[in-house]
């Protein structure tokens, strides 16, 4: 069938591909030296006990079969080395359905990390790498032009990452509506960048400005992607620069990254790289892709139905294999930061005047002079649920009191996870607290006359005292 592929779309499928290809590498790795202190055997939320509660069904999982430390972490390590023969193009060297299978083994794997994460895994856009993953198998490789249905699949799937965003704002928090939201945002947002507190001291009118922008970007230019060349490149360039823009105002793992390689499916590259003939495609591939796309979608119908629902869901997955969800982010916005911060102490029964020294987190506000440094798009999974426990104790309760235990017996897993322990692991705190502080930017006078980019404030104390043998208190 001709109308099957196209074939002026090889530049922006090779570039959609390599990116790809290139998160699967962040998230495997990030995955491989995390996971351990986080859903390890010995973890703070262990797999084994995941899937003694949760079927197969429910949630699909290798580790169902078996599970042991060395094990997952195998999985990652294959992981990493098929996203980076993939990045380096062993997808084009070899037969069409060899690149099919090669692109759905990190699919698979990932799959099965996500399925068995619980809370460490629960953000978006794990679950927008595995819908993109699972389209990439069908995309194709040098064999055969990209399928025009797997493309507009793609378009589909920005369309409602940017589209679900911009409604789940409109219909949330007021401020939205009124432009103000970014007078907050940047301060308060989960994980600040190195550039954050320059964005947050910008003049009111020009985050009125940047508000009116992402309404605009997420509500009308989505609408572009399915009109006709050049209209739906100019729409996926300019959701592209607006990406862009959030990887400089802060930390969102690969969000970002992944919203801009989808928005590679809308570009077309031909007047730059011009056409290339590609081979027809052979049969029992056109029926295994139009079989797929007809599958999701009919599958589409539930996160339709949800973009127009009243009570809208943010990052929702309909299935257990994440093949189409729906998407959102900040449909709220917090007017203040708060952070939690752990200490320990020498003295396992500490009096009044007891010596408290601080641990620092590779990415969460800490230490008020600290600049933040760009992670992003590496994923610092307890810096996030950081945050989260600051705005909801009860949220962390399922993690912070292990937590709390593996700081007091030293876990060397645990304590690689920070960027420095007060304790070394041989020698491990007597006992250990959780303060919980407001956090805010400082004024530009503030800044040159103590150097500090943060203010906190004491508030509450969040986690009392706590000794090994007496066991974790609930927050």
């Amino acid at each position: 069938m001709e109308w099957f592929t196209a074939d002026g779309y090889w530049m922006s499928r090779l570039i959609l591909q390599r990116g790809l290809a290139a998160l699967y590498l962040v998230a495997f790795l990030a995955s491989a030296l995390q996971f351990r202190a986080l859903i390890g055997r010995h973890g703070m939320l262990p797999v084994p006990d995941h899937v003694a509660r949760v079927p197969f069904r429910r949630a699909p999982s290798v580790f169902h079969a078996h599970y042991s430390d060395r094990f997952f972490a195998g999985c990652c390590w294959l992981g990493c080395a098929v996203a980076l023969a993939l990045l380096a193009g062993a997808g084009d060297l070899v037969p069409l359905w060899a690149a099919m299978l090669l692109w759905a083994l990190p699919w698979a794997l990932y799959l099965s990390i996500v399925n068995v994460g619980q809370t460490w895994y629960g953000f978006g856009w794990e679950t927008l790498l595995l819908e993109v993953g699972f389209l990439a198998i069908w995309l194709g490789n040098d064999h055969v032009g990209p399928p025009i249905v797997v493309l507009f699949l793609l378009r589909w799937v920005l369309f409602r990452v940017e589209f679900g965003a911009g409604l789940i704002k409109i219909r949330g928090d007021a401020c939205w509506r009124r432009l103000t939201c970014l007078d907050y945002h940047h301060e308060t947002q989960p994980m600040p960048g190195p550039l954050s507190w320059f964005f947050h001291r910008m003049p009111k009118p020009l985050h009125r400005l940047e508000v009116a922008a992402n309404h605009v970007t997420q509500l009308v230019v989505p609408v572009l992607l399915f009109t006709p060349q050049p209209v739906a490149s100019i729409a996926a360039a300019l959701m592209i620069a607006t990406q862009l823009w959030l990887v400089l105002s802060g930390n969102f793992a690969w969000l970002n990254w992944v919203t801009i390689v989808l928005a590679l499916a809308a570009l077309d590259l031909a007047p730059l790289a011009g056409d290339r003939a590609q081979p027809p495609a052979p049969l029992w591939y056109e029926v295994v892709v139009l079989t797929v796309a007809a599958t999701l979608v009919a599958l589409s119908y539930r996160p339709a139905r949800n973009l127009l629902a009243r009570r809208q869901l943010m990052n929702f997955s309909f299935d257990p294999l994440h093949l189409v969800n729906t998407y959102g982010a900040f449909g709220s916005v917090n007017r203040i930061r708060l952070e939690v911060v752990l200490e320990g102490t020498e003295d396992p029964r500490p009096r009044q005047d007891a010596q408290w020294r601080e641990y620092e987190f590779r990415g969460k506000p800490g230490d008020p002079r600290r600049w933040p440094r760009q992670f992003a798009p590496y994923h610092l999974r307890l810096d996030w649920l950081m945050w989260f426990a600051a705005l909801s104790p009860a949220y962390a309760r399922p993690w912070f009191g292990p937590l709390v235990e593996r700081l007091l017996t030293g876990d060397r897993d645990t304590l690689r996870l920070l960027r420095r322990s007060p304790f070394p692991a041989e020698d491990p705190p007597g006992a250990v607290r959780a303060l919980l502080y407001r956090y805010r930017f400082t004024t530009p006078a503030e800044l040159r006359a103590t150097g500090a980019c943060w203010d906190r404030t004491y508030i509450r104390e969040y986690w009392p005292p706590t000794r090994l043998e007496a066991g974790p208190p609930e927050p």
